[in-house]
């Protein structure tokens, strides 16, 4: 239906939204096509024994969507300011790798650039390498448009955007939350 993608040296982020695209879309064909078509020759009263495709991609999908998939987790890391390629590679392990079929520790070829970990999605498995992940999620907001928020004459808007504390003072927001 959608060409999938395999990148020769490795798959990072953006290949894994294409990829989880396509595994939705996929999945929307499969049942469209095979399950409704099979329900609806039921309602019409036409002899059909159902016939399971095997195509049911939901492992793949709630790997990467559902609560504590590699999503969620990405998110998660991204809050908290130690966190690093490899904190997020060891969460990702401890939380699906042995429990289920669709992630895998990655079997590298020789030659090829490494990988942190592997899918099995509905075209084959594919590896993806984690390198940069989590600065590539956290896309802070220009220097620049930080400033002119601070200077914005809509007050909230302003007040949700302080200037930076002085080097080696801590804000009054972190003063704030430290007391919590």
């Amino acid at each position: 239906m959608i060409p999938f993608k395999f990148h020769q040296q490795y798959n990072s982020m953006e290949q894994l939204c294409i990829n989880f695209t396509n595994e939705k879309l996929q999945q929307f064909f499969n049942h469209t096509m095979f399950v409704l078509e099979q329900e609806e020759y039921k309602k019409e009263g036409i002899v059909w024994a159902f016939i399971d495709f095997g195509m049911d991609l939901a492992a793949c999908i709630e790997l990467i969507e559902k609560p504590l998939g590699i999503f969620s987790i990405l998110e998660e890391e991204c809050m908290f300011p130690k966190s690093s390629d490899t904190t997020f590679k060891d969460k990702l392990y401890s939380q699906h790798l042995g429990k289920t079929k669709a992630f895998e520790k990655p079997k590298p070829a020789k030659g090829k650039a490494e990988a942190h970990f592997s899918l099995v999605h509905y075209a084959g498995t594919v590896d993806y390498n984690i390198t940069g992940w989590l600065e590539k999620n956290k896309d802070p907001l220009n220097d620049s448009v930080c400033q002119l928020y601070q200077k914005s004459s809509v007050k909230i808007l302003a007040a949700l955007y302080p200037p930076p504390p002085p080097e080696g003072k801590t804000s009054i927001m972190s003063q704030h939350l430290t007391k919590y």
